[in-house]
């Protein structure tokens, strides 16, 4: 194996990102003084320590956005913009340290990595603009006896939590669009990749964010340490990126204090492939909606459909697309695909994958594994699992590929709906109206037509059903951080 290929010296690197908490504008260690690890799932080595934050750091750093919600909320628009322009423009120019970062704490290849903070980049890039639009409206009413002005004001201090998949990303897609409208906020990242999130944090701080509009809590202990903070009625919008059932029980304590909740939960994709698409144009849309973060995203393809004349076809080369795929620690050259993120993910998807086989499922291809102990798993592509194979039922979130064979246009528009998720579908066709057709009743929030890349800072994203409330990118995004509000002025 090659050595690391990383374009800055990853110990340096470490050594320059905070571990503390980041509270009223200052780092500072946990009130308990309790610390916890961060992995390295490709060695499964601790890369460091982080501030492990309790009950009472949380709720510092609620006062502290308490305390700085309107003068934050007054400061001109302009300067709002400027701030999120200059951590635009510092993120693009420390690429290579953060995705260093970020797959030394995630897994993802150093290409992939570099490709999200682009991505995430963009989200600072696009609310920057967006900060200077907030416009609100004057008119009559009908009768003509009452003048209408509309305001459209910040929502208030906001909980903002985020997964472990896209570190940089989910981060920057909440907390850009807070700071253009005028809040405050409070950020819990994932336990397992903190370090991408602090040295955001580092960099928002260094681009002139005041003290206090953000506080940064880092936590082993995210049940015990949310609750009492939502519940509390200083907090007035949470924004959560993650599982449905977690999701669930941050709706229920949101319900105590009737707070504005976005929710992007799971989902459990299908990528329907009809036998007129072009093979290869389908072939490579879903390989990229299945493989995209090495499959550990929200928007991957769970359930691949291919109609019966091309199945066995298309399942060979996808086969052997995937079966050639590089596997190993992501800062290593030539590696396409790092390590799952942690033990129970790795025997999640194992699990999954001998009780597909076990339903009736063929295994079509694997690549092969690196030596070492990370929490490594073939990339793999299974055929015809049969209808109780928990994987059809589960989002996978990992390397495997799942293709199922179809008769009929409704029958798979059933298949693919015959889920309580609804987030993403991918339809490959040649046919404009049957692309069209399809995407109008397949129950989810977002569709691609023969591609497998949805996602950008650019449109709204985000689900039906149990994968999600609200939207996240595009205008839109910035409705979600903004309450209307009305006044009345007797016209005479």
């Amino acid at each position: 194996m090659s050595a690391p290929s990383t374009a800055v010296d990853l110990r340096d690197v470490l050594a320059g990102v905070p571990t503390g908490l980041f509270i009223a504008g200052r780092w500072r260690g946990a009130t308990s003084g309790r610390i916890m690890p961060v992995e390295n799932p490709a060695t499964r080595q601790i890369l460091t320590h982080v501030a492990d934050a309790g009950v009472e750091d949380a709720q510092a750093a609620v006062t502290a956005a308490a305390a700085a919600q309107n003068a934050w909320a007054a400061t001109p628009p302009r300067m709002r913009s400027d701030i999120l322009r200059l951590t635009y423009e510092r993120i693009t120019a420390r690429t290579d340290e953060l995705a260093a970062v970020m797959t030394a704490e995630m897994g993802k290849p150093l290409a992939e990595a570099r490709g999200e903070v682009t991505y995430g980049a963009e989200f600072f890039r696009w609310f920057s603009e967006e900060a200077t639009r907030l416009n609100g409206s004057y008119g009559t009413t009908p009768d003509g006896r009452t003048r209408m002005i509309t305001m459209r004001r910040p929502v208030g201090p906001c909980l903002l939590i985020t997964p472990w998949n896209f570190p940089l990303a989910m981060g920057a897609r909440k907390i850009a669009p807070a700071i253009a409208a005028g809040c405050t906020i409070v950020f819990k990242p994932a336990p397992q990749t903190p370090l991408t999130a602090l040295l955001l944090t580092d960099i928002l701080h260094e681009s002139g964010l005041p003290d206090g509009v953000l506080n940064v809590i880092t936590t082993s202990q995210a049940a015990d340490v949310i609750e009492p903070v939502m519940c509390g009625g200083v907090l007035r919008k949470l924004s959560f990126t993650g599982s449905t059932a977690v999701g669930k029980t941050l709706l229920e304590h949101a319900s105590h204090t009737v707070m504005r909740t976005s929710m992007e939960l799971g989902g459990n994709a299908a990528f329907i492939v009809f036998d007129d698409a072009d093979l290869d144009t389908a072939v490579e849309a879903a390989f990229a909606a299945k493989m995209r973060n090495m499959g550990e995203a929200c928007t991957a393809a769970n359930r691949i459909y291919v109609q019966h004349g091309i199945a066995e076809q298309f399942t060979a080369a996808l086969s052997q697309r995937m079966s050639a795929l590089v596997v190993g620690d992501g800062l290593r050259d030539g590696v396409q695909v790092g390590p799952l993120i942690d033990a129970p993910s790795h025997r999640k998807i194992t699990g999954l994958v001998q009780d597909a086989v076990a339903h009736g499922a063929t295994i079509v291809g694997q690549a092969d594994l690196p030596d070492g102990d990370g929490y490594f798993y073939p990339p793999t592509v299974l055929f015809a699992p049969g209808p109780d194979s928990r994987i059809l039922r589960t989002e996978i979130f990992g390397p495997v590929a799942t293709v199922i064979p179809f008769d009929t246009e409704d029958d798979v528009v059933q298949a693919a709906n015959g889920t309580p998720w609804g987030l993403v579908g991918y339809v490959a066709t040649r046919d404009l109206n049957r692309a069209l057709r399809v995407a109008e009743r397949l129950e989810v929030g977002m569709v691609g037509i023969n591609t497998g890349i949805v996602s950008n800072p650019a449109a709204p994203f985000g689900g039906v059903k149990e994968s999600g409330l609200g939207r996240e990118g595009g205008h839109v995004g910035i409705e979600e951080y903004l309450e209307y509000r009305y006044v009345a002025i007797p016209a005479g």
